[in-house]
């Protein structure tokens, strides 16, 4: 990937000021402007769902847990 200064050359882009602000009645330049704004979405963050492994973990745990409130229940009413 090649680098892109986010700050635009006030002298080649129209409507910037020299202190890089745009002057009222002028639009700023589009975000799309600076193609490396933030992360590939992709790439970084990829949308897989839960493993079987750690979903098989927490459920035997909540079923440890209720089986346990089940019988101290049970011992309770006796």
């Amino acid at each position: 990937m090649s680098y892109v200064n986010p700050d635009p050359d006030p002298d080649r882009t129209t409507g910037l000021e020299a202190g890089g602000g745009v002057p009222p009645g002028e639009t700023p330049p589009a975000e799309s402007s600076m193609p490396e704004a933030g992360p590939y979405e992709l790439s970084h963050n990829p949308a897989k769902g839960w493993a079987k492994g750690p979903l098989t973990a927490i459920l035997l745990l909540v079923a440890f847990i209720a089986a346990f409130f089940l019988v101290y229940a049970i011992i309770l009413l006796l």
